[in-house]
């Protein structure tokens, strides 16, 4: 899974030249990832602002508005894609669109089979 994050600030506004050439550029990946056979799911996500925590504590379940922990970097999309190994899940996340100034954690999901 290749987890997107950035800190908001420093994404271009999505209503400027930059902002739209930025969703093309969004676009046309996942074009690539999807012609290239690898691509399983992947969406963006709404605003950190919009997110609900939920916990359960002594049997009684709390909800907090907002992510779970304060950060810069906000969780802003994924991408589930099938790839033989790690090194080819990092040349899909090193082609991000938003590699030169957001992060991209790659983790595997986990198989209980």
């Amino acid at each position: 899974m290749l987890l997107i994050y950035n800190d908001p600030a420093d994404a271009p506004a999505l209503d400027s030249p930059a902002g739209r050439e930025q969703h093309d550029r969004w676009f046309d990946y996942t074009v690539e990832l999807r012609e290239a056979g690898v691509l399983i799911a992947g969406d963006p996500l709404e605003g950190a602002e919009t997110a609900t925590t939920v916990r359960v504590r002594g049997g009684e379940r709390l909800t907090t508005d907002g992510p779970f922990a304060e950060t810069k970097e906000i969780l802003g999309g994924y991408y589930l894609i099938d790839v033989d190994d790690l090194d080819q899940a990092l040349v899909w996340a090193g082609k991000m669109p938003n590699i030169t100034y957001g992060t991209v954690e790659v983790r595997p999901v986990r198989d209980f089979v």
